[in-house]
């Protein structure tokens, strides 16, 4: 037997309400997943950029001299001053470098931002507070893709007594007389420099630095002990289970926090700025300290 229309009518009130309450739940989740964004986008452009972590790193190689057991590197990297960064965030990280006690500094290019400005008063400023910076055998640079676009880059860094390691070395000794090298390889390198080094007789124990970490694979076959890299951020926007977002060219290959590659540790900044979009996530500022141990 069919059903009476009193029937039909409530069936039908049943589901336009089952419709209503469905609709309702979509718009409940679709406001949510709006509100989430909102958040994820404020948290990763005012948070997310804001404060600075450490990354401790133990390295142990045979190789090194018994005299540098226990040798100290503070490396910093990818400032892009005045994006999200400024001279108060600059003395912070001068400060924290302090506090470790470095005996060797490393900063790996892109203090500045393609479109970074700079007045006379900030240079004077920028120079004091790297000059503060304290270490014991010393403090090195190279230059990173941006920085070529400021003519006064290496003037500052010279200015603050840092030495440039564009395709240059040096050679560093303790005072047991023991030695280690350390060489920077500039990101548009020809590599002659390594051709011309390596003839010589060389310290066992060769760290290299430079910006761009993907070039790692033009220099691999002079078996660097240790390479120190920036340039990626590590992905500046990463996500738990999937990594970065988006990697610069010159990080498509290597561009997370550290690689084994072969008998080479190598470690890449995650950067104290950003460049191209104003955000971080799951991905703090951060300076790398490496404690290098020969047992």
């Amino acid at each position: 037997m069919g059903k009476n229309k009193k029937e039909i009518d409530n069936d039908f009130d049943e589901i336009i309400e089952d419709d209503k309450k469905k609709s309702g739940i979509i718009r409940k989740l679709f406001f949510l997943i709006i509100l989430i964004c909102i958040i994820i986008v404020i948290y990763s452009r005012y948070v997310g950029t804001s404060g600075l972590i450490t990354k401790e790193y133990n390295v142990k190689n045979t190789k090194l001299p018994q005299s540098f057991n226990g040798l100290k590197i503070a490396h910093f990297s990818d400032f892009h001053y005045g994006r999200t960064t400024n001279i108060e965030n600059l003395k912070y990280v001068a400060k924290e470098i302090n506090l470790l006690k470095a005996d060797i500094v490393v900063f790996t290019g892109d203090f500045f931002d393609k479109n970074t400005k700079l007045s006379d008063d900030e240079i004077n400023q920028i120079i004091e507070v790297l000059s503060s910076i304290n270490s014991t055998y010393g403090k090195y640079y190279v230059t990173g893709n941006y920085d070529i676009l400021y003519d006064n880059y290496a003037d500052i860094f010279n200015n603050s007594e840092f030495s440039n390691l564009d395709d240059k070395y040096e050679i560093i000794l303790s005072k047991q007389n023991e030695s280690i090298l350390l060489s920077g390889t500039n990101y548009k390198s020809d590599l002659k420099y390594l051709e011309e080094l390596f003839k010589n007789e060389l310290p066992t124990y060769k760290i290299n630095i430079m910006h761009i970490p993907d070039v790692y694979d033009k220099i691999k076959d002079y078996n660097y002990d240790l390479v120190l890299s920036g340039h990626s951020h590590n992905g500046q926007v990463t996500i738990p289970f999937y990594g970065a977002l988006y990697t610069p060219n010159g990080a498509k290959k290597y561009y997370k926090p550290y690689y084994k590659l072969d008998n080479t540790d190598m470690y890449i900044s995650s950067g104290i700025g950003t460049s191209n979009y104003d955000f971080r996530l799951f991905n703090r500022p951060s300076i790398n300290f490496y404690r290098l141990n020969s047992k």
